[in-house]
């Protein structure tokens, strides 16, 4: 008996093997993959400490239901809209602090694998090591969380009494509330940016629009925070400014991916555009220097034919990455179709556009574009043809058709950039034509 049931026990993990293996999470880097299971291993441990060191309370259960309650109705809620791919803004902190401040911190670990679970069967199905991960990074926050809210009141973590509020203690919630936020983040970041080399911390974390809805939810989580500390009937009070708030979040967050290319992350086309006139409008008001840049990708009908859509689409990201490294921050930058891309350069005379042009031209050339899910396999190498023009007198008549005749000037240039054999930058301007095409070099300031 034994020793057929250690058969069948070995043939059990035999037949799990290929399974395990076929996990997208051993896609990632190596580096990667140890940190998401060193995260979730510690995770894990935590959660197994606390629970053995809580006794149940009554209290602690039913309020701890009701806020899963809450959670819950606010995925729902979610699910009309969708969710996302990339980070995601949302509310449910304004449900989950109250549990790591006024609860011990087991409940505050555990809630989050329930949300993410819930996430992943009622709104979208995601790679589980993602939902895994989230879990331990958001559960591991709100421990700390709660350790340092306990730490700065010296309340007991068992504690179930009404709490003494006041000033110290309000604030003592908006810190506990500002180590979850960075604790998260700090703890996300490492495996996003491995995942993905190109992410910037500026945009993923530090972006205006980022910081202003962590700190309105934030303000939410210690408002409800306090008044479920005073009594638990504020839940009924709180849900329906909380939902409000949640839609207004979502809102948002479509009005922004309606404004971007969903392959590449740039502007789409209309909003390039859109933005671009305005800003052509003011440089010829102000009488300022501008310039505007058309980049095509040459021969990129030959990857897709080689490689498949896929690795054109690896292969656009990488371009459209790289015209972000180079330009300044106040420069716009768009997927114009295809594989064409559109850069305005505000504040750059004919010269300075050259200068950025050639630095994307030359690294774009120098660059290894891995378009392969085998890491062994030979990188693809692209160039490309950028025709620039500058914005000079013969459009300062007004201010209407400026765009359209800036493009169909950069479009001549491109022109000719691919006429001369591509892997080139052509600059128009109201007197000279320059660039490599000629041998010419741009103009000393």
């Amino acid at each position: 008996m034994a020793v057929g049931r250690r058969k069948r026990v070995h043939w059990s993990i035999r037949a799990r093997g290929p399974a395990i293996q076929a996990w997208p999470l051993w896609e990632l880097p190596r580096r990667a993959v140890i940190y998401i299971i060193a995260v979730t291993t510690i995770y894990v441990t935590v959660i197994g400490f606390a629970m053995t060191a809580t006794p149940l309370v009554l209290h602690d259960l039913l309020l701890c239901g009701a806020m899963m309650l809450c959670t819950a109705a606010t995925v729902e809620l979610t699910r009309r809209a969708g969710e996302n791919a990339g980070i995601i803004r949302d509310v449910y902190a304004v449900w989950e602090l109250p549990l790591a401040i006024l609860l011990p911190p087991v409940y505050a670990l555990v809630v989050p694998a329930f949300r993410f679970a819930l996430t992943q069967r009622r709104i979208r199905r995601v790679p589980l090591h993602r939902r895994v991960f989230s879990s331990a990074c958001v559960g591991l926050s709100y421990a700390c969380a709660s350790a340092a809210f306990h730490a700065v009141t010296g309340e007991g973590f068992a504690a179930t009494a009404a709490p003494r509020v006041g000033a110290t203690w309000v604030l003592a919630v908006a810190v506990a509330g500002v180590i979850q936020l960075a604790v998260n983040v700090g703890l996300l970041f490492p495996a996003i940016k491995g995942a993905d080399p190109a992410v910037r911390a500026r945009d993923m974390i530090f972006a205006r629009e980022a910081v202003q809805n962590d700190v309105t939810e934030l303000c939410v989580a210690v408002l409800v925070t306090l008044g479920i500390a005073v009594t638990p009937l504020t839940i009924v009070f709180a849900f329906p400014f909380v939902t409000l708030l949640q839609r207004s979040f979502r809102h948002v967050q479509l009005v922004n991916a309606s404004r971007v290319d969903s392959k590449t992350g740039l502007l789409n086309a209309g909003t390039w555009e859109r933005e671009a006139a305005s800003e052509v409008a003011r440089a010829v008001r102000t009488r300022t220097p501008l310039a505007v840049a058309l980049v095509d990708i040459d021969h990129f009908k030959a990857v897709n034919d080689s490689f498949g859509h896929l690795a054109g689409d690896r292969a656009l990201r990488e371009v459209a990455r790289t015209l972000t490294v180079f330009v300044r921050q106040y420069d716009l930058v768009g997927r114009f179709g295809g594989e064409e891309f559109a850069l305005l350069l505000p504040q750059a005379k004919a010269a300075d556009a050259y200068r950025i042009a050639e630095r994307i031209r030359a690294h774009v050339g120098a660059m290894p574009i891995d378009v392969h899910d085998d890491p062994s396999a030979e990188p693809v190498r692209l160039s490309i043809s950028i025709g620039v023009a500058a914005l000079g007198a013969r459009w300062n008549g007004g201010t209407a058709g400026q765009l359209t005749d800036l493009l169909a000037a950069a479009d001549g240039a491109l022109y000719q950039a691919k006429q001369n054999g591509r892997d080139q930058v052509c600059v128009i301007t109201d007197d000279t034509t320059f660039g490599l095409l000629d041998g010419a070099t741009a103009p000393a300031e």
